[in-house]
């Protein structure tokens, strides 16, 4: 089949939309959903996001009407997927925002409002304000609802909580959910204590280890498989994957874009895994610099370190940081070599391990009296076990045998989902 182009914005396709369509393939895992996998285009080395194949998808979308999840990652080439789509023709009806909203400049937690799109006209729907699932209503004059946001592969990322929504009301509805699917950056790290179920909260509603070795595709199999969310066994969400080109979980990739306004460099979103949990003590993990998650400390550490930086307020990013305009003392983790963690392939336990230990006043560290900035540690480390032995001041590889057999036995739970290798 061949297309002709009438749109000259994306110049850069014209050769993938004149090649033939690739045929579709069905899902090998084992779970008997209703899941359609587009196997990737032919090229070179180099990957190529789901998005960007726009031959192995755009046909589909012909006469349909569109609902997109999507914010500022969700790009074909370096365009927003939005706006190249409605260019080829595409009926979008509606577009639905995450956290930080459709175009990525609120910030962390920041409640989002319904708005318009001044570009498109677009109405936009907010999933992180009053409602975090689309309703029977807001999907009502959809045909087929697409996903294509960029994750980290970290459990206390919300963007896999938006999926899973997503994926509830599309299944409630029957609704069928095309995945754009993107490369996981730390995909090559599956660590950490499992999350307990009394723990679920906003930043975590998964029974995975902080860091869960999964693209977005691969981990909506799961869910659906394992029957997360309000996602059931018996009714699961419908699939349509478009699959990445030239990807495993080992393949180092930078973001062309940044997925969120505190993690806005390479460095940070490498080493989120590592640093996130310190928003569950006394330690800034510099929100309110334009370092954040890269650089950790508190005042109580002068004279023990000699690196500081000072938080302060940045609309957009952090408008009231923890230790706000004091200098804070600590580590600057800017130039850590993060093929370190690629190596050893497991979160650094011992930033935290170090700081508990020089901070003088240790009934502060995880006293989140002391803050509203300072977040319930155990929702994020996943159990209440983890702050319990940096207290006591067991060894790392005694804590890293605590997180067994749960850790062992996700990895093996896994493997029926993975997409890649």
């Amino acid at each position: 089949m061949c297309m002709k182009i009438v749109s000259l914005v994306l110049l850069p396709f014209i050769l993938s939309f004149i090649c033939p369509l690739v045929d579709p393939v069905r899902s090998a895992f084992t779970t008997g959903f209703d899941v359609t996998i587009i196997a990737p285009i032919k090229t070179d080395k180099k990957i190529i996001t789901g998005a960007d194949q726009i031959s192995a998808y755009l046909p589909y979308l012909k006469g349909k009407r569109i609902g997109m999840v999507v914010n500022q990652t969700s790009i074909i080439g370096s365009k927003p997927s939005v706006d190249s789509l409605v260019s080829l023709g595409v009926n979008i009806v509606s577009i639905f925002g995450p956290e930080h909203g459709f175009r990525g400049n609120a910030s962390n937690g920041a409640k989002v409002d319904d708005a318009v799109d001044e570009k498109t006209g677009i109405p936009v729907v907010s999933l992180y304000g009053k409602n975090r699932k689309p309703s029977k209503e807001q999907l009502a004059n959809i045909d087929l609802m697409i996903f294509d946001i960029q994750d980290v592969g970290c459990r206390f990322y919300t963007y896999i909580n938006t999926l899973n929504h997503v994926m509830e009301a599309c299944a409630e509805n029957n609704k069928e959910l095309m995945i754009l699917d993107r490369p996981n950056p730390n995909g090559f790290i599956v660590d950490g204590p499992i999350l307990e179920k009394h723990l679920y909260s906003g930043i975590g509603m998964h029974p995975i280890p902080i860091t869960h070795g999964c693209t977005i595709a691969e981990f909506a199999q799961m869910i659906n498989g394992e029957g997360w969310g309000g996602v059931t066994k018996t009714n699961p969400c419908k699939l349509k994957i478009i699959k990445l080109a030239n990807y495993t979980h080992d393949t180092p990739y930078t973001l062309p874009i940044l997925p969120s306004p505190n993690l806005n460099t390479q460095q940070s979103i490498m080493l989120y895994p590592s640093t996130c949990w310190f928003e569950g003590t006394i330690i800034s993990q510099g929100r309110g610099t334009y370092m954040p998650f890269t650089v950790l400390g508190a005042p109580a550490l002068k004279g023990i370190y000699s690196f500081s930086f000072k938080p302060v307020s940045l609309k957009g990013m952090s408008e009231t940081p923890l230790h706000q305009d004091e200098e804070c003392y600590g580590l600057d983790l800017r130039k850590y070599d993060t093929n370190l963690l690629r190596k050893t392939k497991q979160l650094n336990l011992h930033w935290l391990m170090e700081l508990y230990k020089a901070y003088p006043d240790k009934a502060r560290f995880f006293d989140t009296s002391y803050s509203k900035q300072i977040g319930n540690f155990d929702y994020r480390s996943g159990n209440d076990a983890l702050r319990k032995q940096i207290i006591a001041g067991v060894s790392e590889k005694e804590i890293r045998q605590s997180w067994e057999p749960g850790l062992s036995a996700y990895k093996q739970m896994r493997k029926k989902y993975l997409l890649y290798p």
